[in-house]
């Protein structure tokens, strides 16, 4: 952690991708979110609830299209305002991200844009390469709503490789994939801290 630093306290906004209930997604959300309580100090992660959005659209932004928008994207809008950095979870769709995540980015990139210059990062768990290329989309994405991803490590978890990676409910239970998402974490956290100084140098 950044000296002078050490007794601040960094809030995580976390986004899944998938809004079925025992996604895996959200399985490593729920792993993150134990794993900053047990054993990162200074990190706080909140799980944000996309399920209820509509899809983004002008014409629900009221009559002049500016600042006026429906409950569930203004709460999303200003949990993701008052963080200090994001987390997505991101599986992977068609080579891409998936539908409920572009429509959250989009709610949230709309004037004022909420994503600004915040730290970020992404994990993956899907088939295959473990959504690595929809973590490529995503990126692309961020270039342009101004998020500042972290490169390494990265994260992408094929959730069909022996050993198991999660129980019947979606909750992570591989001991090394845990450790690996910790690392993660921490790279965050550091990284949000060095952003955070040099915008108060």
């Amino acid at each position: 952690m950044v000296s002078g630093l050490e007794n601040s306290v960094i809030k995580v906004a976390a986004i899944g991708g998938s809004i079925r209930k025992a996604s895996y997604s959200n399985g490593l959300i729920r792993a993150a979110i134990e794993l900053s309580k047990e054993s990162i100090v200074g990190m706080e992660i909140e799980h944000l609830d996309i399920s209820q959005l509509p899809m983004q659209n002008i014409d629900l932004e009221g009559e002049d299209h500016e600042g006026s928008f429906p409950p569930a994207v203004e709460d999303l809008r200003q949990k993701i305002l008052e963080s200090d950095c994001i987390l997505f979870s991101s599986p992977e769709f068609n080579y891409s991200v998936s539908a409920p995540l572009k429509n959250a980015i989009d709610w949230a990139s709309r004037p004022p844009n909420v994503w600004a210059d915040k730290a970020a990062a992404i994990i993956s768990a899907s088939a295959g390469m473990g959504g690595a290329r929809g973590q490529l989309h995503l990126r692309q994405i961020g270039v342009f709503i101004d998020l500042h991803f972290i490169n390494k490590p990265e994260f992408f978890l094929n959730v069909f490789q022996p050993p198991a990676k999660f129980d019947s409910q979606g909750n992570l239970i591989d001991e090394n994939t845990k450790e690996r998402l910790k690392e993660v974490l921490l790279a965050l956290q550091a990284f949000t801290w060095r952003l955070k100084t040099a915008t108060n140098a």
